[in-house]
């Protein structure tokens, strides 16, 4: 482990955070698992074959595509868990706990919930996120101020959330002032006091990456899908699984 230097966050810490983060990683993938859903083989052979894949590259391809589904998961996990290590008065409360708020913090009174994307909820979860946080702020007396934070915001900002409210059928639009939406860089400058804090972060990141896998061999990615298809004919065995009962398809 080098010394990477974040100021606001220790080597240890950051370290065993992204170590903590690469183990619930997903690397790997079997046949049973890349089935669960049932493959789609006629959308796999259109794109080996607009794409110029071989039906092996188009598999993984799709392997992969899995993978990342689950693992972005864990993403979450990164950006939310690393503020336990805040200090502060700083928490990040069991799930459904508190409210239901990723991050939080009682003696400032600061309440936040985390997304990846400004474009990932629907007006049916901004509603709901928007009533819960004002539900915070008038529970408080006004005093909290509750932050939808995005780590991938149109730009850096820190504004207050003007948003539709749609409640039993019925459209109204909201700009409370104690209810923000502020980006991933501004959030962390409030956190740790720092607002260089989310750029040392990135820039560390791959150092401590290389560091961490380096150390633990297991973070490599293993596919299987192909040991246990029909080897000889992988549009066979891709096509089997999702037609095996239908008729004619025991003379493919």
């Amino acid at each position: 482990m080098r010394n990477y230097n974040l100021g606001f966050m220790s080597d240890k810490d950051i370290y065993e955070h992204v170590k903590n983060t690469v183990l619930q990683y997903r690397k790997s993938i079997n046949l049973k698992e890349f089935n669960k859903n049932i493959i789609d083989p006629i959308k796999l052979t259109f794109d080996s074959k607009i794409y110029g894949y071989s039906i092996a590259q188009a598999i993984e391809a799709e392997c992969i595509r899995q993978i990342d589904k689950s693992n972005n998961n864990k993403i979450g996990y990164f950006h939310q868990y690393l503020f336990k290590y805040a200090g502060g008065g700083w928490e990040v409360p069991d799930n459904g706990e508190e409210g239901g708020f990723d991050v939080m913090n009682e003696e400032k009174c600061i309440y936040a919930e985390l997304k990846n994307k400004h474009n990932t909820m629907n007006s049916a979860s901004a509603t709901a996120t928007y009533l819960k946080m004002l539900d915070r702020i008038m529970r408080s007396g006004n005093r909290a101020t509750c932050y939808l934070v995005e780590t991938i915001a149109r730009r850096s900002q820190d504004v207050v959330w003007e948003t539709t409210v749609i409640q039993n059928g019925h459209r109204e639009r909201y700009n409370w002032p104690g209810i923000h939406r502020i980006s991933m860089d501004k959030f962390y400058e409030i956190v740790f006091g720092d607002k260089y804090a989310f750029f040392k972060l990135c820039k560390n990141l791959p150092d401590i990456l290389d560091d961490v896998v380096m150390e633990d061999n297991s973070a490599r990615l293993s596919i299987s899908v192909y040991d246990e298809l029909d080897a000889p004919d992988f549009y066979k065995g891709l096509y089997m699984l999702a037609f095996n009962t239908y008729e004619g398809f025991e003379r493919f």
